[in-house]
């Protein structure tokens, strides 16, 4: 039987990030004595153990070396910007490092919530102490000092005296942070008491199923990134949760630490048309309708905040933003949004015309953009003749532009994570005669290759294919399928990497009767394309690279811990075109790029982004931190103003949109710098069909 086959192709990691080491929320706080693994989890343990080692990809072996990792990975889950617990705790923790392996084959689940307990305790008396520093206030904010906000990788605090310290400086940046926002002494520490209490109470929430849950992710996470487990409530949620995503403001979120991050924006969501919700921005707050209070929601589980920006269709939700241009010390801002529901013509295919260009010759270059690969599934069950796909929109589209006297197309697969594995092989056959798209190795070994049989070619003009850092899965396996029939120029960036296939495996099926166990997401096949190389870590490699591709090098699943190796299998036969020289155009390009203001402005907040994720610490001197703030906006507002003039609009105020700007205007501002990569996609593919003007002319 073909697992893969029915399973939709997304970004993967999104979806994953927003279930897995989410525990859910209880109203009600749980005794430690009731914190003790029962026996339907330990039925469960010995089948997900066993699943695993025969079906996941993968096929690691559950030894001391993983049992290792297992426990490095579930004390990261619990404390993972090592706040809590000491080097003498961990050391404490030493004498599971070899034997979780054992634990888990047996369904010994004693250590887990043992671990689990005793990091509870650390929070309540850790918490109880700084609310005693927080009332205390005694802060010198004129001291050089600095505090280092990321600590994923630093040391464990030595003992209770060096963890004191450490939270005496976040205490401090903490205040710092808010008070550089504007709030005032009495709501600074009215947030800052919230936020503690809040840290201690969800973690007395967490009750025997999230417990299990964290520990046997810690598990799933310790052999790769895209396997998980959900727990019977878990797995309810979720499907609820499904059933809700396409009403909301249209984001998929992640946690990251102690903040709640956007991992992406869904194309003609709420968001989306905002233009003001990004990849990476932080939620620090949510309030409901024009007068509710913010909540502020750092330190919240990622289900309670989902349940927050959750609600009914037309109704307003504000979020208090912490972008991520700003950096983890910059100041916030505040965004409405009004819910509502993302349907399929919010997602479809859209065709443009770019002409008038300078350089371009008068050639009139189509642009599809494509936010998805999607297919009404539902319809095409009920047998609607007529159900929406992307390939059939595709088709029609590609024919109205032919009419309108195109001289080449530009398919946009900007920000598109991916979707369904037949739309993906469907829409590379209209633009070859026929053959192999995408080889499937499942982990038996077996390979399988998906093929277009259709010898119906409906475009064969001209054509390139523009990608960013988040253009994964089924649009990684469109791109390189016309990248290695040479059928078009691929362009942008490397691409995010997802090349792997997974399934959800329902752990109850393996025992008789209906006895819930939770679900396993399992990796259990690899995307090959038609040339034996991956598409998985590496994504695909455009032929004309473009500069702000610098960041995308530690995005994607080249980002991810444990992801799977890019590797290589047989290529298969397949028919190649004749392609211009590349060379050509790469050199084109650069001498355009060199002198565009767009591009300048779009790599001078790619090197602002990288210097600012590449800090792990920020000064607690509140006058050199008003300083770097001033500095960094108006370096960030000099360059924005620069491109905007260009493009004949009025420059910003201030670098961030206020009340009081024109919504047409900020449009117009988010449509312009979308179109930078556009337009010069389509001075390459103009160059493209003015280099092969002279092969024609030859051939003839």
């Amino acid at each position: 039987m073909k697992l893969w086959r029915p399973l939709i192709l997304s970004l993967g990691a999104a979806l994953l990030a927003s279930w897995v080491g989410a525990a859910w929320a209880l109203v009600d706080e749980v005794p430690l004595s009731k914190l003790e693994p029962d026996r339907q989890q330990r039925q469960t343990t010995l089948i997900l153990t066993k699943v695993v080692e025969r079906f996941h990809y993968k096929k690691e072996k559950l030894d001391d070396a993983l049992s290792a990792h297992i426990l490095d990975r579930y004390l990261e889950s619990l404390d993972p910007n090592r706040s809590f617990f000491t080097q003498k705790d961990v050391d404490a923790f030493s004498i599971y490092r070899n034997t979780l392996d054992d634990a888990l084959e047996r369904a010994r689940l004693e250590p887990a919530f043992d671990i689990f307990k005793h990091f509870r305790r650390r929070v309540e008396s850790r918490v109880t102490k700084a609310l005693a520093q927080l009332q205390a206030d005694k802060f010198d904010f004129t001291r050089d000092e600095r505090y280092r906000f990321d600590r994923e990788k630093a040391d464990w605090a030595a003992d209770d005296k060096a963890l004191d310290d450490l939270w005496r400086k976040r205490i401090k940046n903490d205040i710092l942070v808010l008070r550089l926002s504007g709030d005032s002494e009495d709501e600074i520490h009215e947030t800052l008491r919230k936020r503690y209490e809040g840290i201690a109470r969800r973690v007395r929430q967490f009750d025997a199923e999230d417990v299990y849950q964290t520990f046997v992710n810690a598990y799933t996470l310790s052999i790769e990134p895209h396997t998980g487990y959900m727990s019977p409530r878990s797995a309810e949620n979720f499907d609820i949760g499904m059933r809700l995503s396409l009403q909301g403001i249209g984001a998929v979120l992640r946690t990251d630490n102690e903040h709640t991050v956007v991992e992406r924006v869904v194309p003609g969501g709420p968001a989306d048309r905002s233009g003001e919700l990004h990849s990476g921005d932080r939620i620090v707050g949510v309030a409901q309708g024009k007068a509710g209070e913010m909540e502020d929601v750092v330190g919240w589980r990622l289900q309670n905040v989902v349940d927050l920006i959750r609600g009914a269709k037309d109704t307003l939700v504000r979020l208090n933003i912490l972008p991520k241009s700003a950096g983890s010390d910059g100041r916030t801002r505040e965004l409405s949004l009004v819910r509502d529901e993302i349907k399929l013509e919010d997602q479809a295919a859209k065709k443009s015309i770019i002409k008038g260009l300078n350089g371009m010759d008068g050639l009139r270059i189509g642009v599809i953009e494509l936010p998805g690969f999607y297919r009404d599934f539902q319809a095409q069950a009920a047998g609607d003749p007529d159900f929406r796909s992307t390939t059939r929109d595709v088709r029609k589209l590609l024919k109205e532009l032919e009419a309108e006297g195109v001289d080449g197309i530009v398919i946009d697969l900007r920000r598109n994570g991916g979707g369904s594995l037949t739309e993906a092989v469907e829409l590379t056959g209209l633009f070859i005669k026929d053959g192999p798209v995408v080889q499937v190795r499942d982990s038996s070994g077996k390979v399988e290759v998906e093929r277009d049989t259709d010898e119906d070619e409906v475009y064969s003009g001209p054509l390139a294919v523009l990608v960013d850092r988040n253009s994964a899965s089924a649009s990684e396996i469109f791109a390189g399928a016309i990248q290695d029939y040479r059928r078009g120029i691929i362009i942008g960036e490397p691409t995010f990497g997802k090349g792997t296939v997974q399934t959800l495996v329902n752990l109850g099926n393996y025992l008789p009767g209906d006895e819930n166990l939770g679900r396993l997401r399992l990796t259990m096949a690899q995307f090959f394309r038609v040339n034996g190389g991956s598409t998985q870590h590496r994504g695909v490699m455009p032929d004309v690279v473009f500069p702000s591709a610098k960041g995308a090098a530690e995005h994607g699943e080249r980002a991810l811990e444990n992801a799977l190796p890019w590797a290589a299998i047989q290529p298969v036969v397949h028919h190649l075109d004749h392609a211009v020289s590349v060379a050509q155009l790469r050199e084109l390009d650069r001498q355009r790029i060199a002198k565009d203001i767009g591009f300048s402005y779009l790599l001078e907040e790619e090197n602002e982004m990288a210097r600012l994720e590449a800090e792990d610490s920020v000064s607690l001197k509140e006058s050199e931190r008003r300083k770097e703030w001033d500095r960094r906006e108006q370096a960030r507002l000099k360059s924005l103003n620069r491109f905007l003039v260009s493009k004949g609009l009025p420059p910003r105020k201030q670098l961030d949109a206020d009340d009081d700007e024109d919504p047409k205007v900020a449009e117009k501002e988010t449509e312009e710098i979308g179109k930078i990569m556009l337009d010069e996609s389509a001075h390459i593919l103009a160059d493209y069909i003015n280099l092969q003007r002279p092969l024609t002319a030859q051939q003839r």
